[in-house]
């Protein structure tokens, strides 16, 4: 039981290694993993590390090819465009149901959020204010009771953050506005209201996320190679 416990932390610390490089893109776009020098670089053996490959293989932060091994998730924009469309639905289906629910203290916890992270006057790093962002969707969609939704919409989250964080910084000071006026509607069941804040808060056009896509290599490419 002991070594089945341990087995299980290092796979988990291994995912969670192996995640956060998928997510920020340390594996550029397409890359082959070496399973070898990976296992090495993180101190680890091969077999817990490929169940952690296997595992995000599942939740499409990398990507798998018969005879060929594991690779890295590509930056494409029409994927992107295909998440924030999935986002789309699920936080539409969230504001619905949380207007026709019962007003809970949850929900005034997270007023009590908002107010307490306030706005941004600049001294929030970009990742400080996209995990913000994630923390006040992901409490959102716990509250309408769909753990289903939760489950899928952390799942996009992690697959759409460094797109969202490119975003972010056009966005510092809208974003804690929109939160505060979904609550709001929320709060007062209305529910077309706000709906239709949630579809002006997430929706983006193909030539946005063309434009961040763009943006998200030059970032992966050149400013990195630039930094070393």
């Amino acid at each position: 039981m002991a070594a089945e416990t341990m087995n299980q932390a290092s796979v988990e610390r291994l995912y969670e290694a192996v995640r956060d490089m998928a997510i920020t893109f340390r594996l550029k776009p397409g890359e082959r993993l070496n399973e070898v020098a990976l296992a090495r670089d993180l101190g680890a053996s091969r077999t817990p590390l490929r169940e952690a490959l296997n595992r995000l293989t599942a939740e499409g932060l990398i990507t798998f090819e018969s005879g060929r091994g594991f690779f890295c998730r590509t930056l494409d924009a029409a994927e992107v465009q295909d998440l924030y469309e999935l986002r789309l639905v699920i936080e539409e289906a969230v504001a619905r149901r949380l207007c026709r629910m019962t007003p809970s203290p949850e929900l005034i916890a997270l007023q009590a959020f908002l107010l307490e992270t306030g706005g941004d006057e600049g001294t929030r790093t970009v990742p400080q204010l996209t995990e913000l962002d994630e923390t006040f969707h992901e409490r959102l969609a716990a509250l309408s009771g769909n753990g289903e939704m939760l489950r899928v919409l952390r799942n996009v989250n992690h697959r759409i953050r460094f797109v969202r964080w490119i975003d972010m910084e056009n966005r510092r000071v809208e974003t804690q506005a929109d939160h505060r006026a979904i609550l709001a509607a929320i709060g007062e069941r209305d529910e077309a209201r706000a709906v239709e804040l949630v579809q002006a808060h997430i929706t983006k056009r193909k030539d946005q996320v063309t434009a961040v896509v763009r943006e998200g290599f030059a970032r992966i490419y050149y400013d990195r190679s630039e930094a070393g």
